[in-house]
């Protein structure tokens, strides 16, 4: 009752205070190379070309990297964590990202499409997306982040089910010279990041980033399940601990944009998951990923025209330590987990104007997946469990008009063709309706439906103890109707109301044998219906003060028989507020959200929790010097995530009360 009193008082503050709505550009006056990545209400993610926010049948969230540092989010995870609809939980291993009360256990977020300025982030084993410490950037080096709600394989394919997040990154321009910021913070973590950027006189514009992370984590966590003598009494000990590299490139020259990206991150795990000797800190997990991508962007008459090609890599080593004797004491066993995937993608896409009223849309994409091979043996003595490996290549095609019936009235229609390895075929068709009878007003209604192909993971992984992989499974299936209203009043609120229904087909579920804990994957029967409303106001008041209020009501439940979908919980409420002290100087930004009570896998009701946090910034005290100072977990609540099926644990406890201190150094620039 509490946390519903302190909430729902500090909505009324936040009232008061919110976001502005920007001017929105105009578009046909601008060349290319300043629509690659420019105005916060312009997104890209939607249909790899810049539209205007308003034009698009989705609803669609951007963050800002002024908000991302106002805010002191430490990664994407914290950032969506703020974001209307969403909600993260964290085993101390991977993060995983819901959205409108959709999050399956055993989903390595694969049912979310993750871009990288456009370049799927997603590996082919897994599908998965690391938003946590492992994700590829440093969060500084954002420039903003578009999310767009729905169902998008009419354009994207396969795994774009539940939405698009694109993340854009800074341009030389935007850096102007070098910054280098080191963090220190609670849990003996560290941080060293250092950026280049810089535009020449002959149009050449570069990136360079490099970001080392380190933190030991907590030194004791607590696991009720696992309170007993032999087992320290339930107390995991130094097996917290997180440390990753990242490096990062953008070369832009003329119509080509070059990325390079490589990113490291290793962690122990103190849950003990897959059956694994308790307390035993060398039970962890390594994922690397990294691709080299080049883009060319050009205007050939009416066209627009965007060809990509890129080649991709990602490898998993995990640890586990088992004690198959069920003796208690070593020697352990030590048993390998391996994944390894390379693949290219070859894009192509373009779009003009046609007839005055249409603007079409065209693009075929080819992936070729060159590994997607799984190892598992135990070292010593050895024994070999699994070695897969099955090559795989998929095309679509696809094509969207959006028509101008009126000025302020457009329909807009995509159709995407997708076959895997040249047999399978899948069908996405999207429609959408876009009413503005006025600048400050605009209707959607959406319909779409999209699918996913289960992964190389789901499909051949076997377990150490079983013989058989689930090669027979189907793609899951999902169809969307949305309505939204957005209004700004007085150029100062808005207001976004968003109605959606979506019933998913088939979806792949993670199941556990009681007898033996083997996991398996099979399609289910069953129907979900996941249905829900949301809500939103910003406002931007006189004096620089911002806030956000956003409220999520959301059913999701299995037909027939109406059971509760696991880690769905039935309210959310987010809030923050941003306060000027000294005007482009000093402020101080508080981030709050609630989650509501949800169903774990066990079938135990987790209570709901209340974080709140603080950031105070302070910027320009010192000449190029900026410092950031945060508490997360402000009032230092207990919460817990659930557990997933791979865990002994019903929920898993997160952590209290952290601070960290930042220290950013901008060098000199005559471009700023």
């Amino acid at each position: 009752m509490l946390c519903k009193t302190v909430i729902i008082a500090y909505a009324l503050l936040c009232a008061k205070a919110a976001l502005a709505q920007v001017q929105q550009p105009d578009l046909s006056q601008m060349g290319l190379e300043d629509l690659v990545k420019v105005e916060v209400d312009t997104v890209s993610g939607a249909s790899k070309f810049l539209e205007k926010s308003t034009d698009i049948p989705a609803s669609v969230t951007i963050v800002t990297a002024d908000e991302i540092r106002d805010f002191g989010y430490r990664t994407l995870a914290e950032v969506l964590q703020s974001v209307r609809g969403f909600n993260v939980v964290y085993d101390r291993n991977y993060s995983y990202v819901g959205i409108r009360g959709f999050l399956k256990p055993g989903d390595y977020n694969a049912r979310i499409l993750f871009l990288l300025d456009g370049h799927r982030v997603n590996d082919n084993i897994y599908d998965g997306a690391y938003v946590g410490t492992a994700f590829p950037v440093a969060i500084s080096l954002i420039d903003r982040i578009e999310i767009v709600r729905g169902a998008s394989s009419s354009v994207y394919g396969t795994g774009a089910l539940l939405a698009v997040i694109n993340v854009i990154t800074k341009r030389g321009r935007d850096l102007g010279a070098a910054d280098v910021s080191a963090t220190a913070g609670s849990l003996r973590t560290y941080k060293g990041e250092g950026a280049f950027g810089t535009r020449f006189d002959n149009g050449l514009e570069m990136v360079l980033s490099g970001t080392a992370y380190r933190s030991h984590g907590n030194s004791s966590l607590f696991f009720p399940e696992f309170n007993s003598p032999q087992t320290n009494f339930g107390v995991a000990e130094n097996a917290d601990g997180d440390r990753s590299a990242s490096m990062f490139a953008d070369v832009i020259f003329r119509d080509f944009d070059i990325h390079v990206v490589d990113n490291s991150r290793t962690k122990q795990i103190p849950t003990a998951s897959f059956g694994t000797v308790f307390n035993d800190s060398r039970t962890q997990t390594t994922d690397a990923r990294g691709y080299v991508d080049v883009q060319y962007s050009r205007n050939v008459g009416k066209w627009d025209l965007i060809g990509r090609a890129s080649y991709d890599w990602y490898n998993y080593h995990g640890v586990y330590i088992y004690d198959y004797a069920n003796a208690g004491v070593p020697p352990y066993t030590e048993n390998q987990d391996l994944a390894n995937g390379t693949w290219s993608d070859f894009e192509f896409d373009a779009s003009r104007r046609l007839f005055r009223r249409h603007r079409i849309t065209v693009g075929a994409e080819y992936v070729e997946d060159f590994r997607q091979q799984q190892i598992n043996y135990d070292l010593s003595p050895y024994v070999q469990y699994l070695d897969e490996e099955h090559p795989e290549e998929a095309v679509g095609v696809y094509a969207q008009d959006e028509f101008r019936v009126r000025p302020s009235l457009s329909l807009v229609g995509g159709l995407r063709m997708d076959w895997k390895d040249f047999l399978d075929s899948n069908v996405s068709p999207r429609v959408g309706l876009v009413y503005s009878p006025d600048e400050s007003t605009h209707f959607k209604l959406m319909y779409s439906q999209a699918f996913r192909q289960p992964n190389a993971y789901e499909s051949y992984y076997v377990s150490s103890v079983s013989n058989t992989a689930s090669t027979d499974l189907g793609a899951e299936l999902v169809h969307t109707l949305e309505f939204e209203l957005e209004r700004n009043f007085a150029k100062r609120y808005d207001f976004i109301t968003s109605l959606y229904a979506n019933r998913f087909h088939d979806l792949i579920d993670q199941q556990s044998s009681p007898g033996t804990g083997r996991l398996s994957n099979t399609n289910s029967s069953e129907v979900l219906h996941n249905n829900g409303l949301e809500l939103e106001f910003d406002a931007n008041w006189p004096g620089g003060i911002k806030g956000q209020l956003s409220y999520s009501l959301q059913s999701s439940r299995y037909f027939p028989g109406g059971q509760m979908a696991t880690n769905s919980p039935a309210q959310l409420v987010k809030a923050r507020l941003l306060l000027p002290i000294v005007q482009n100087r000093l402020s101080a930004a508080f981030d709050d959200w609630y989650t509501d009570r949800l169903l774990s896998v066990s079938g135990v009701e987790l209570g709901s929790s209340f974080v709140a946090n603080a950031t105070l910034l302070a910027r320009g005290l010192h000449k190029n010097f900026e410092v950031s100072a945060s508490v997360h977990n402000l009032f230092n609540k207990y919460y817990a995530d659930p557990g997933g099926f791979e865990h002994h644990e019903v929920s898993i406890p997160q952590d209290r009360r952290t601070a960290q201190l930042q220290l950013t150094y901008r060098f000199p620039s005559k471009t700023r």
